[in-house]
């Protein structure tokens, strides 16, 4: 099933982690037309203006496989259908997640968008959520400190290559 152009059901709903632990991972259709929209207004924007595929590292999470996964919040937008992390594993088609966050943060409307856990400069993914909502456009910075995850607004002039 197509939610649009560029992205499939099936995209949002891979998880390896429900995989292992035998839990469905289908959302409900309330779930399924929140991912379409997130398509529209966040996914397909990306995908079309970088004209390179964009890859989904985590998307929709059932509420029995988010209670499975590590530090992740009970109310997470990944639940909803609202949240999916783009990774671009490597500079894949010679993209980063850095050019995703900054091009994403300067021409969508969002709910939120993370900069997660940079090492070096670079991003390790971006999570972006859309909720028309609440399109708050909320920027944040996401970092480790003392093992845990730290969530931060991001102001721009953190170590962050472009």
């Amino acid at each position: 099933m197509n939610l649009s152009e560029h992205l499939t059901l099936a995209e949002v709903i891979r998880s390896e982690s429900a995989k292992r632990h035998g839990i469905s991972n289908m959302p409900t259709p309330e779930h399924i037309e929140n991912f379409k929209k997130l398509a529209e207004h966040c996914f397909e924007p990306i995908r079309n203006h970088f004209r390179v595929p964009v890859h989904i590292s985590s998307g929709y999470r059932s509420a029995e496989l988010n209670a499975c996964t590590p530090g992740a919040s009970k109310t997470s937008d990944h639940t909803k259908g609202c949240a999916v992390d783009l990774d671009q594993d490597g500079h894949a088609h010679g993209l980063t997640n850095n050019e995703v966050f900054h091009w994403a943060v300067a021409n969508l409307k969002f709910k939120q968008i993370i900069a997660e856990y940079p090492v070096n400069g670079e991003l390790s993914w971006v999570h972006i959520s859309y909720d028309e909502k609440n399109l708050k456009n909320e920027v944040l910075i996401c970092v480790k400190k003392d093992g845990k995850p730290h969530y931060l607004p991001y102001k721009g002039n953190e170590k962050l290559v472009k």
